[in-house]
């Protein structure tokens, strides 16, 4: 792995025998997102976070999906996980803490993130299919669990209702990009302090 950054952006290379992931990340960019990682629907649903969490993303990825895209929606999740703690760097004068409720019809979804530097995943969604189109909807708990390993953060996603599976998934895919959002934002009254009483994150 190489990883390069500068103030609030982050390129990191992830190269395995399964995968080959390269991500660009830029938290303050204007939700641009160039993506080509031979999923499509996980495309469409990085593109939501982009757009949502005004953050520019671009994504290359190549992996063995002649055998199943685990391995590639899990290793896009580590390697987005790893740019933004890049990005992020010590975390000072930023927020920390987001949230979000995003509807989409029928479909309402809530997420909350704590920037802790403590990886913790809590997702609960009963999709109501198991594919959407070609997807298999366990990867995205995949995905997800890959980035908060590697960017050290507690989320919580929670589809609170929903029929569409569609619609589920790009709900939680939203709320996560607007709570994301919130949460790496600067806040002027934490300008170069820490926000924890532990003085670190």
């Amino acid at each position: 792995m190489t990883t390069e950054t500068s103030h609030r952006t982050a390129r990191v290379e992830r190269n395995t025998l399964e995968t080959q992931i390269r991500v660009a990340l830029d938290l303050d960019g204007s939700g641009r997102s160039s993506l080509q990682t031979g999923l499509p629907f996980l495309e469409h649903m990085l593109d939501q976070v982009a757009r949502h969490g005004l953050i520019d993303l671009d994504i290359i990825a190549t992996g063995d999906l002649h055998i199943d895209a685990h391995h590639t929606a899990e290793d896009i999740g580590i390697t987005v996980g790893q740019a933004l703690a890049q990005a992020l760097g010590d975390k000072k004068g930023i927020r920390r803490y987001g949230h979000a409720y995003v509807p989409l019809d029928e479909a309402l979804s809530r997420v909350v993130i704590d920037l802790s530097g403590r990886p913790g995943l809590t997702f609960h969604c009963d999709f109501t299919r198991a594919m959407i189109g070609a997807f298999d909807v366990d990867l995205f708990h995949e995905f997800f669990q890959g980035l908060v390993n590697h960017a050290g953060l507690t989320l919580h996603l929670d589809n609170l209702r929903g029929d569409n599976a569609h619609h589920q998934a790009e709900t939680l895919f939203k709320a996560f990009g607007r709570a994301l959002r919130m949460a790496v934002e600067p806040d002027p009254r934490m300008a170069g302090i820490m926000p924890s009483t532990k003085g670190a994150l």
